[in-house]
C-alpha cells in the first residue's frame, strides 16, 4: 500500500460534496476510488474494485448518449464473507467519498406485507428523509455570510435600540388622513452621530469586547409532535406530509436572555432558514436520491431461508415474503414518499451477508438475477491485523492516542506489541468465533482497561509505552482459558 495514500495525499481528489452536482457525483476514477477506500479498509481488492467500477457506471451512465441514458441500469452488488472484514465499511466510506445518498438497512427488520414490521418501502423513504436533510444543510451553508450579516444587523439593533419613541396612545388619524405620533424630527447630525456609534458597535462585536453582555431573544421552539404514531407506511403511502399541512402549529416564540455569541448564532441560523429555498432543496435531494442513492442492505443472508421439501410453514415463509417485497424495489418502481414520488430504477443496492448458514443460491431467483455482481471477501489475517491496527487514517491505535492525549498521557506501541496483539487476534477468531476486525476492539479494551482506568490520576506520568510483555502478560490468561476467552474476547 502507498504510504502516501495512506497519510492522506488524495483528499484533494475528493469532489466538494456539499455543491456538488449530480453529474459530479462519480467522477472518480476506480483507481483514485479504490486508492481512498485503502486509507480506511485494509485488504479486500476484489471488493474495492466491483464498487468502484459500479461507482464509475454511474458517471458513465449520466455521460452517455441520452436516448440510452435510461436503459442503463446499475449492477447491484452481493458482499459475501464473515462478519467484521469491512462490508459495512466500505459502503459507507463509498458514500462519503461521492457525497452520495446512503442508508443502511438490515434486511432482518422488514417483513413481508400483513404482518408486525416495517415495510421494504421505508428504506427509499428514510433515503430521501435524509437527501433533503444535507441539501438544507448545503444550502445553509451556501448563505452563511449573507445570513451573518443580517443577524449582525439584528443584534446592533438590539444592543443599540432605536431612539425613536413610540406612537402617543390615544392618538388616531385626523381628518386630513396623516397619523400623528411623537417622534422628534431626526436632525443630519443626529443621524450620522447614531450610524457613528453603530459602526464602533460593530468593529466592537468583530473584536469581542462584547462578549460578555446579555440580550433578549425571541427564539423557536419547535414542539411539533412525532409522526411515527401513524405508522411508518399510514400517510406516507398517501403523499401526505402531516408536517407542512400542520405548518408552524408546533412552533412557538419564547423569550431567552443570552449572551452576544450565543445569540448571534442563533439570529444567524434563523437567518439562513430564512434565505434557503425549501422546495429547491427537495427537488435537489429528489434528483439526487433517484440518480445517485445508494441502499446498503445488511444481513441479506438471514432472510435466506433453505427451501424445504413439499413446501412449509413457519418463519422460512414470512422470509420469502421480504424477498418479494424487496424484488419490486431493487428492479425498480415508483415509490410514494411525503416528499414526492422517487423512481428506484438507478439507485445502487449493495447487500452484504456472512452466509453461514445459508448460501447466495437459496435467495429467490429473481432476486439472485437482480445483485449480478457478487464478491467474496477474504478472512482477515495476522498481517492483515497489523495493517488494521497502524495504517488506516482511523486505525485504532490513533484512536487510543488521541483518548490518551486529552489527559496529557503519550500513548506508544512497540512493533513487538502491536504483532503481539494481531497474533492474539487471530488466534482467538480462528478457536473461539470469528468476528474479524471487531475481534481488535475486545482485545484492546481488555488491554488498556487498567491504564485507562488510572491515568487520570496521574500515576504513569505523562508517557506510557506499551512492549510485547505488556501484552502477552495481560492477554495470556484470557488466551489459555478457552471458556473464559468467549465472554472476554
Amino acid at each position: 500500500m502507498d504510504s502516501n495514500t495512506l497519510n492522506g495525499s488524495t483528499d484533494a481528489l475528493l469532489p466538494p460534496a456539499a455543491t456538488a452536482d449530480v453529474d459530479d457525483l462519480a467522477s472518480l476514477t476506480p483507481r483514485q476510488i479504490v486508492a481512498e477506500l485503502d486509507r480506511f479498509v485494509v485488504g479486500q481488492t476484489a471488493a474495492k474494485k466491483s464498487v468502484a467500477i459500479a461507482l464509475r457506471n454511474r458517471w458513465r451512465r449520466l455521460h452517455a448518449d441520452e436516448s440510452l441514458r435510461d436503459e442503463i441500469t446499475p449492477a447491484n452488488i452481493v458482499l459475501i464473507g464473515p462478519t467484521g472484514v469491512g462490508k459495512t465499511e466500505i459502503a459507507r466510506r463509498l458514500a462519503k467519498l461521492t457525497g452520495a445518498p446512503f442508508v443502511k438497512v438490515e434486511a432482518t427488520k422488514f417483513t413481508e406485507v400483513g404482518y408486525v414490521g416495517r415495510d421494504v418501502e421505508s428504506m427509499i423513504r428514510d433515503l430521501v428523509d435524509l437527501a433533503i436533510n444535507d441539501a438544507r444543510d448545503a444550502q445553509v451553508e451556501r448563505v452563511q455570510e449573507p445570513a451573518r450579516k443580517q443577524a449582525e444587523e439584528r443584534l446592533l439593533d438590539l444592543l443599540l435600540p432605536s431612539g425613536k419613541t413610540k406612537p402617543v396612545a390615544g392618538l388616531g388619524f385626523p381628518l386630513g388622513g396623516t397619523p400623528q405620533t411623537s417622534e422628534p424630527e431626526v436632525t443630519s447630525e443626529e443621524d450620522d452621530l447614531r450610524r457613528r456609534t453603530r459602526d464602533k458597535f460593530r468593529d466592537r462585536l468583530h473584536a469581542g469586547t462584547l462578549d460578555d453582555r446579555e440580550v433578549e431573544l425571541d427564539v423557536t421552539i419547535d414542539k411539533t409532535t412525532n409522526l411515527q404514531m401513524f405508522g411508518p407506511a399510514g400517510l406516507e403511502e398517501m403523499g401526505i406530509n402531516l408536517q407542512e399541512m400542520l405548518g408552524g402549529m408546533g412552533k412557538k416564540r419564547q423569550k431567552r436572555r443570552v449572551k452576544v455569541p450565543e445569540a448571534l448564532e442563533l439570529l444567524t441560523q434563523e437567518e439562513a432558514q430564512k434565505l434557503i429555498d425549501g422546495e429547491a432543496a427537495k427537488q435537489e435531494a429528489l434528483a439526487r436520491v433517484e440518480q445517485a442513492g445508494i441502499v446498503f442492505i445488511d444481513e441479506i443472508d438471514k432472510v435466506a431461508g433453505r427451501q424445504q421439501a413439499g413446501g412449509g410453514s413457519g418463519p422460512d415463509v414470512s422470509r420469502e415474503g421480504v424477498q418479494r417485497d424487496l424484488l419490486p424495489i431493487v428492479e425498480g418502481s415508483t415509490v410514494m414518499t411525503k416528499h414526492g414520488t422517487v423512481k428506484t430504477d438507478h439507485i445502487l443496492f449493495i447487500a452484504s451477508g456472512a452466509f453461514h448458514v445459508s448460501k447466495p443460491s437459496d435467495l429467490i431467483p429473481e432476486l439472485q438475477g437482480r445483485f449480478p455482481i457478487r464478491v467474496e471477501l477474504q478472512s482477515l489475517t495476522e498481517d492483515d491485523f497489523v495493517e488494521i491496527l497502524t495504517a488506516p487514517q482511523n486505525a485504532l491505535l490513533k484512536q487510543y492516542a488521541a483518548m490518551f492525549e486529552s489527559e496529557g498521557v503519550s500513548l506508544t506501541f512497540t512493533d513487538g506489541a502491536v504483532r503481539q496483539i494481531a497474533k492474539t487476534a487471530a488466534q482467538v477468531n480462528e478457536e473461539v468465533e470469528n468476528i474479524g476486525a471487531r475481534r481488535l476492539h475486545t482485545i484492546l479494551t481488555t488491554l488498556l482497561e487498567d491504564l485507562l482506568f488510572e491515568v487520570p490520576d496521574g500515576p504513569h506520568g505523562d508517557a506510557v509505552e506499551i512492549t510485547e510483555a505488556n501484552v502477552t502478560e495481560t492477554l495470556q490468561g484470557v488466551v489459555e482459558d478457552r471458556d473464559l476467552s468467549q465472554y472476554i474476547l
